[in-house]
Order: structure tokens, then sequence, then C-alpha cells
């Protein structure tokens, strides 16, 4: 018989019960009057980031195929949205030349001395703009690589890019492919496809 004083027995745990697990709740489908189980979500739109819907999986493919991120919005709110999210909504600044002085360099005013002082290039700075505007091919690498990116041949006037720009933001946002970032680098190409023709005044 065991000495009830003995110290060995006040190290004697017993092991307790294992707490039976709770049973998990089922969240029921967000579609009005549908109580299937909700297995996916599906972003609730602008301004509502981060948020999401529980649908099952009848009401999450309808929702997807009706939802437009950009709804209500035109084409120019479309475009500044686009170039701020492929930095995301980051305040962004130019690198280099003062944007003052690199457009008065372009526009060929003020000294030409403090431009160039020992006169190497021998002609205005207007003049080496528009000599090498003219040198310049008729499409440049990167608008026909930016084309390309937009799956459209050099001669697509302005009409053309944009309605495939906005087909293919539709298309690759991550928000339209229920928040799959997978789509993300193909959208910020199109995004940066679509700022280079724009500068170049393509679209």
């Amino acid at each position: 018989m065991m000495d009830l004083n003995s110290p060995l027995f006040d190290r004697i745990r017993v092991r307790k019960a294992a707490a039976e697990p709770r049973p998990q709740q089922v969240r029921t489908c967000d579609h009005p009057g549908c109580g299937a189980a909700a297995e996916h979500r599906a972003p609730k739109g602008r301004g509502k980031e981060g948020q999401y819907w529980q649908f099952c999986l009848e009401h999450v493919r309808a929702y997807n195929h009706s939802y437009n991120y950009f709804a209500g919005m035109d084409d120019d709110a479309v475009v500044r949205h686009q170039k701020a999210d492929a930095v995301g909504h980051r305040p962004t600044w130019s690198m280099g030349v003062k944007a003052g002085a690199r457009a008065q360099w372009r526009r060929g005013d003020g000294d030409q001395a403090a431009f160039d002082p020992f006169n190497l290039f021998g002609q205005t700075a207007s003049a080496a703009h528009a000599a090498t505007e003219e040198r310049k091919p008729r499409l440049s690498v990167a608008a026909v690589k930016a084309l390309e990116t937009l799956e459209l041949e050099e001669g697509a006037d302005a009409a053309t890019i944009k309605a495939r720009y906005k087909a293919l933001v539709k298309r690759f946002h991550p928000d339209a492919n229920g928040g799959d970032r997978s789509y993300e680098t193909r959208f910020q190409d199109i995004v940066r496809a679509y700022g280079v023709l724009r500068s170049l005044n393509l679209c």
C-alpha cells in the first residue's frame, strides 16, 4: 500500500479527459433566400476593399459573372485609378533632372551657354530636340512593346487601344477574379503599357 505522505504521491498527475471538439458553425450563403453552405468569398467592391461576401458555388459564379469593379466610373477615372493601383496608391516622384529645367531644355528657353557652355553641340537646344525627333522611328521600341502587351498591331488607333485596355483591365484585375493575386503581374504590365501609349499621345 502506497504511503499517502510519500513525496512520490504528490508527483502523480491524472490526465484530464480530452475536451470534446466544439461543433463548427457552418456559415450560410449571403444571397437572399439561400441557405446553402457559403464556401466561397467574393469582394464587396470599390470602397469596401478587404470586405467580402460569402456565397455558395452557384451564387459566387453568378456574382463573379456580373461583377464590375469600375462600374459608374468614366474612362479618365478608370485610368487614374489604374495608374495609382500600379504603385499601390502611393505618391511617386520623377527621378533625375528637375522638371522645370528639363522643360526649359526641351523648349530651348533661357541662356544657351548655361546648357552648352562650350558649344559642343553647335546648335540650339530646340534645334537639337527637333533633330532628335526627326531621327526617331515612327513607333519607338517601347510603343511597339506596349502594343504587344495589349495584344494589338502597330497600326491600332486610339479608340481600339482604349477599348482593348478597358477589356483587359476588367479581365485581369485581381478584384475581378475573386481576389486572386496571380493576375497582379499581368494586370500591372497592362497598366504600364497603356501609360506608355498615353505618354506618346497614341491614345
